[in-house]
């Protein structure tokens, strides 16, 4: 099996910063154990593999461990490689197949500008065991609509220094767990930081799909719908959310940094 692999760093402009995925270019239909070796190969938090379907293309998302529906920051990492390799025209709409539902992509200047499913909150008693794992009481807990819970902490520093339990976590099946807070600088709305032992990804360095439910959480909190969230994991990134009804326009930058080919 042979297939080209690019390797982007997605939510920044800054090489080895953001998030990493790995693109892998597929010609032709491959069983989905490969895919999961690949995934496994790259030991990334995701690897997103594309092939072209007549006007659109084909998106799957696997962890080192399992397959998800819908990465944001891999989506971005894969429309960054098909306008950078000449793929797509540079002012072309990309049109996504996801298990999770079709997706869109344009470009905004020097964004990237992703047309994704809100995620709506609840908000719920705090889970059992939730606090023991992070280290720290949340103020508030939300369900996320689909999978996880979304837990606001009182500040940015607390959310900062957050030194979770991560056999805690995946222990106590929580599922995906933002953690966020308002924003300490003008520059930023909030801030966040994202958990996952039991998918394979104990902290995601930049969570483009859980901006949409933080993206939601914060637009009711601070009563706008154009906001600016920055995730302080140790790599950081920078992920700008427009509310748009059910919808939420995710926005982001990406570089590359490696290119190559699997030839297993």
């Amino acid at each position: 099996m042979r297939a080209r692999v690019i390797q982007v760093d997605a939510f920044t402009q800054v090489p080895f910063r953001g998030n990493p995925a790995v693109v892998c270019l597929l010609q032709e239909p491959v069983p989905d154990a490969w895919m999961q070796a690949v995934a496994a190969e790259m030991n990334l938090s995701e690897t997103a593999f594309l092939q072209q379907d007549r006007h659109a293309f084909s998106i799957r998302y696997f962890t080192p461990v399992l397959e998800v529906p819908l990465c944001g920051h891999a989506t971005l990492a894969s429309a960054h490689v098909l306008w950078e390799e000449r793929l797509v025209p540079d002012d072309a709409e990309i049109l996504f197949q996801a298990r999770g539902g079709t997706l869109r992509a344009h470009r905004e200047a020097e964004w990237t500008c992703l047309d994704f499913p809100g995620y709506p909150v609840e908000q719920v008693d705090l889970p059992p065991g939730l606090s023991e794992a992070l280290g720290a009481e949340p103020v508030s807990a939300c369900s996320v609509k689909g999978s996880g819970y979304l837990a606001e902490l009182p500040s940015e520093v607390m959310v900062r220094a957050l030194q979770p339990d991560m056999a805690r976590l995946r222990q106590g099946q929580f599922g995906p767990v933002s953690v966020t807070a308002r924003s300490g600088s003008e520059s930023y709305d909030f801030v966040s930081r994202f958990f996952w032992p039991a998918g394979g990804i104990e902290e995601d360095p930049v969570t483009g799909v859980a901006h949409c439910s933080l993206g939601p959480y914060w637009a009711a909190r601070l009563e706008k719908t154009d906001l600016v969230g920055h995730q302080i994991s140790p790599r950081e990134g920078i992920v700008r959310v427009r509310i748009r009804g059910e919808r939420v326009d995710i926005l982001g930058q990406a570089v590359t940094v490696m290119r190559g080919e699997i030839v297993a």
